[in-house]
């Protein structure tokens, strides 16, 4: 397998899709939640989105409820909190789990390819963050608490 874009997700409206739509994208996939400390991220991610957006970059929200019960919404709760308090216009998609045997195959992916610090693979919160490059590798990842602010310059070199 090379890459992730032969990965097929669930959008947040129930649509499946393979992540090949975003091939030739930098992706920016982030685990997220909307009732967790670090939840006032999405206006940062929802910021470059907007930055970068016309320069290649795709934000990928995937809501997960493994850490604390920090998202116990249904898809339509998520993407209704996430468009009244965030304006949120990235891609949202269908709550997955990231940890653990029902982990979805694109984390186990993600997990594999950018292993977390001291090498560990597990997801250790909501927000964790990985950049990907236009043909499907993980380049990088980063923990919940760096912010998406820390990462444009990252973001920003790689775009060009």
């Amino acid at each position: 397998m090379s890459g992730i874009h032969d990965i097929e997700v669930k959008t947040i409206d129930g649509q499946t899709q393979k992540l090949s739509v975003y091939a030739g994208k930098h992706l920016l996939i982030v685990n997220v939640a909307s009732k967790c400390g670090f939840t006032p991220q999405y206006q940062g991610l929802e910021k470059l989105y907007r930055d970068f957006k016309d320069k290649g970059l795709v934000v990928l929200g995937f809501p997960c409820d493994q850490f604390g019960h920090q998202e116990p919404g249904d898809e339509n709760e998520i993407k209704t909190f996430c468009t009244l308090n965030y304006e949120v216009s990235f891609p949202l998609f269908a709550k997955i789990e990231v940890n653990g045997p029902n982990s979805h195959p694109l984390y186990q992916r993600l997990k594999q390819d950018a292993k977390g610090l001291l090498g560990s693979e597990g997801i250790k919160w909501n927000f964790t963050k990985f950049l990907v490059d236009p043909q499907g590798n993980v380049v990088e990842r980063y923990a919940s608490m760096t912010t998406p602010a820390q990462i444009e310059k990252d973001i920003a070199l790689r775009l060009g």
